[in-house]
């Protein structure tokens, strides 16, 4: 018996259609990532962190929040990054219960390196749409929720 979708073909689904060009692309930024020994999840969090790189204290909370990435998971991420010598993790200052965050040097070279490996890729990518199509894609994907 075959499927019973609203859709004469696989290829009319939104969902899926998303899917594959998630897959698609997320292999892309592996292939990128490769060089710097990074996983996908490790490069955004180390780029975050660069991102929020500031006078005070970074937590593994606010990196996860800005992230949009599980608290827990975060938690495990950088201690892989720790490992990698990529960030230091210390108590931090005023929040005996937070742990404080900041990029090493090297850590912050690794970031800068691997986002601008990643921005080539992400543009190679897109360039299969016309520059009107992707900045028009980009703005509806900004428009669903996260």
């Amino acid at each position: 018996m075959p499927l019973q979708s609203e859709h004469a073909d696989p290829s009319a689904s939104t969902g899926l259609m998303l899917w594959r060009v998630t897959n698609a692309w997320q292999r892309h930024i592996r292939a990128a990532l490769t060089p710097f020994d990074l996983t996908h999840v490790q490069f955004v969090l180390l780029a975050c962190m660069a991102w929020m790189a500031g006078p005070g204290p970074i937590t593994q909370r606010a990196l996860a929040e800005q992230a949009g990435t599980d608290v827990m998971m975060t938690s495990q991420v950088v201690r892989a990054l720790e490992a990698k010598g990529l960030l230091v993790r210390a108590a931090h200052p005023t929040d005996r219960r937070a742990i404080a965050l900041r990029l090493t040097p090297t850590g912050a070279r690794r970031a800068d390196e691997a986002n601008t490996a990643v921005e080539a890729a992400d543009a190679a990518y897109f360039a299969a749409l016309p520059a009107g199509l992707q900045a028009h894609f980009l703005g509806a994907l900004q428009q669903l929720p996260h």
